[in-house]
């Protein structure tokens, strides 16, 4: 008797041995949202971190930059349309991280409302994928069976023991098979990057069974002002309906690039007002017409970049942009990758948008700046570092000093070009002109 006990146990601690490698390779559920939002005069990241247990906390933290004016920010988290939950936030004059604390009670979509600013963001359900389930329930299938033929043949019925030995068998084979298939088979979507996110597909994404068509058509893009804010109506291309799927993409809704008629650039993330309405401010905006463009992300669209332009009221002609850095370029002809790097001095640079460094691309631009057909948006990629984290936030500044960029110019001819990163929690905005030469049998524009 004593020896069966001691075999089962040795079997038990086997399986259990065996089965634990699964519970490492189950995918984290959920994580941190980080959103540039330009509201008012502030330009702030919202970090909505990953939601631990529900119900429980939620911290958000707000991150000011350079020349953000200190005040009160109320943070309301609202379900289906009703507060749940509000705090205030006290921004110092200082830039940094300030953190604020709501609540959530139940997996499914939510809004968090940063002031007048509108966020709809995602807390999932903690599923278990059906490999994990055939993994764990194959264990535990195989232990109970190995109990019923322990206990057949301890009290003398061999013959009857064969029947659960063989179900062992299958049961273990099926909980190995799910175990080392599991890495290999990519997790289900989560509701809110390819599918609107519902509460049943929150709940239990792997019950979606009727998913035929995930493609969005393209958006219109109309910009208006109301006073100094820059208002854009973004609706459906077939439907005509406000578009307000967009998804967070390089840690903002929308990119907004607006140029001035003297050349200065902006480069703003506006704020979701209503369902396919948002809004940037634009400070001391210059009298003319302005170049705007937007890159966004739709739900299971893929990106988009939107081009207008608009006529603004204003002063006259402001100074172009003026942030300091040392710039060494290689320009090829077109179709050629050409490279263009920032020379910072030092080594203190922090991620914006999840990226070391932006560059934007304009032109050509003899027919004016409104008229180029050539934007652009480069990333400089965050290299990895042994010792830092895989996705540093802003509060890490040991990046640069050189900031590398590389790009195709499509036509010869004179390109305005803007790289911009973060040091002291500032946005350092460096401008340049670029000639690209014409190649053999192609003629500048």
């Amino acid at each position: 008797m004593k020896r069966s006990v001691a075999i089962l146990l040795l079997a038990l601690g086997a399986i259990l041995g065996i089965a634990a490698p699964a519970l490492a390779d189950g995918a984290q559920v959920g994580g941190d949202i980080h959103v540039a939002q330009s509201i008012g005069d502030r330009e702030l990241t919202v970090i909505i971190r990953r939601v631990a247990e529900v119900p429980g906390p939620l911290h958000v933290d707000l991150v000011t930059h350079a020349g953000s004016p200190p005040g009160e920010i109320t943070l309301t988290l609202r379900a289906a349309g009703a507060p749940t939950s509000i705090t205030k936030v006290v921004l110092g004059a200082d830039p940094g991280f300030y953190p604020g604390l709501v609540h959530v009670d139940r997996p499914g979509p939510w809004e968090l409302a940063v002031d007048e600013a509108t966020i709809p963001f995602v807390v999932p359900a903690k599923v278990a994928s059906p490999w994990e389930n055939a993994t764990y329930g194959g264990f535990i299938a195989a232990g109970v069976l190995l109990l019923m033929a322990l206990s057949f043949a301890v009290f003398g019925k061999p013959g009857l023991a064969l029947v659960p030995t063989a179900g062992m068998v299958a049961a273990v084979a099926v909980g190995v098979t799910a175990a080392l298939l599991a890495p290999s088979i990519p997790p289900v979507a989560a509701p809110g990057t390819q599918l609107d996110p519902t509460y049943d597909n929150v709940n239990d994404p792997y019950q979606r069974t009727s998913i035929v068509d995930l493609s969005r058509p393209p958006v219109n893009l109309v910009p208006g002002m109301n006073g100094n804010d820059l208002v854009l109506s973004l609706t459906d291309g077939s439907s005509g309906r406000p578009v307000d799927d967009l998804m967070v993409h390089d840690s903002a809704f929308i990119h907004l690039v607006v140029v001035s008629p003297s050349g200065n650039l902006r480069h703003l993330h506006p704020i979701r007002t209503a369902p396919g309405e948002y809004r940037a401010r634009l400070q001391a905006p210059e009298q003319g017409a302005h170049a705007i463009a937007a890159e966004i992300a739709r739900r299971g669209g893929g990106v988009q970049l939107l081009r207008s332009s608009i006529e603004v009221s204003g002063a006259a002609a402001t100074p172009p942009n003026d942030g300091k850095g040392e710039l060494a370029t290689e320009i090829r002809e077109p179709g050629r990758p050409s490279t263009i790097t920032a020379k910072f001095g030092e080594r203190d640079l922090q991620p914006w948008l999840g990226m070391l460094g932006h560059m934007i691309v304009v032109g050509p631009v003899s027919g004016g700046v409104v008229n180029a057909p050539i934007w652009a948006h480069v990333h400089s990629m965050i290299p990895p570092t042994p010792g830092m984290p895989d996705q540093p936030d802003e509060s890490v500044a040991a990046y640069g000093p050189d900031v590398p960029f590389t790009y195709s110019f499509p036509l010869p001819g004179r390109y305005l070009v803007w790289i911009q990163v973060e040091r002291d929690y500032s946005i350092v905005t460096v401008p340049t002109v670029v000639e690209v030469p014409a190649g053999k049998g192609v003629s500048a524009k």
